[in-house]
């Protein structure tokens, strides 16, 4: 499984940015990584049209990751159109930023982009390309190999997201929502930077926020990605979509000490 390269020199390519820090940036390293990570996590049997995915370094997020992409083998084929929404970390700006390049790089290959997809998207308000938002943006690359990894062929369409209402997130999803060809991934951690005992506090009341699809209560306090994850939340209880809690860790957990963690949570949406 995972996409045909299109390394094309002529091709206008969004190069890694974390490559070698996040995760490995040699292509054999990276693929016995992220099999590791999904060989290691359970498979309930859920078809989602969704997900929430953490995307930290591999060492402390990776597993949690997987829990999420590990859903999509059975229908690895099926799934020809990957919209992926995360928060800037680096650029602010007000709305979502697209991407004028043609490919997303990683050392496992180059994913195309949907042109059809972001041309139109640049009709509704507050939306826009801004390369400046995706150049050294993380929360977006690091799904990349697990998306490559358990998917066929596939075009990404790409947004980094900005100070935008979940209205406005909603509308965006609303539109390029799709059928059983298209997934949807929100990219977000928890709460960032706390002690072990607190940040438990912090992340079970983003997992009960999530499960009731309460768009209201997530806040950069709980969440850096809480504005595309709102958005999710919004639409997902206007469409009637079963949220379930697939993995919900922190740094304290998986790779780190207990005096100052960040929270990771993988979610699905059927």
């Amino acid at each position: 499984m995972g996409p045909k390269s299109t390394n094309a020199s002529s091709l206008n390519v969004r190069q890694p940015a974390v490559a070698g820090t996040f995760y490995p940036d040699s292509a054999e390293m990276l693929r016995q990584s992220v099999d590791s990570y999904l060989a290691g996590a359970r498979r309930p049997d859920i078809v989602p049209k969704a997900l929430i995915a953490p995307h930290a370094g591999y060492v402390y997020s990776g597993a949690i990751a997987a829990s999420a992409y590990v859903l999509l083998q059975p229908s690895h084929a099926k799934i020809r159109r990957v919209v992926l929404l995360g928060p800037s970390h680096r650029v602010p700006f007000h709305g979502i930023a697209l991407s004028s390049a043609q490919a997303f790089r990683t050392p496992l290959g180059d994913i195309p982009l949907d042109s059809a997809g972001i041309e139109a998207l640049q009709a509704l308000p507050e939306v826009r390309i801004l390369d400046a938002a995706h150049a050294l943006e993380h929360s977006l690359e690091v799904h990349l190999p697990f998306l490559q990894t358990v998917l066929d062929d596939f075009v990404l369409l790409p947004m980094t997201v900005g100070d935008a209402s979940p209205e406005l997130v909603a509308k965006v999803l609303e539109s390029i929502w799709g059928g059983d060809e298209t997934l949807i991934v929100i990219s977000s951690d928890l709460s960032h930077y706390y002690a072990y005992d607190e940040a438990l506090q912090l992340d079970a009341e983003v997992t009960r926020a999530i499960l009731d699809l309460d768009p209201e209560f997530v806040d950069p306090n709980h969440a850096c990605g809480c504005r595309p994850l709102n958005g999710l939340l919004l639409l997902a209880k206007q469409k009637g979509l079963q949220p379930e809690l697939l993995d919900q860790r922190n740094s304290g957990d998986t790779a780190g000490d207990h005096s100052s963690v960040v929270g990771y949570g993988a979610y699905s949406f059927t």
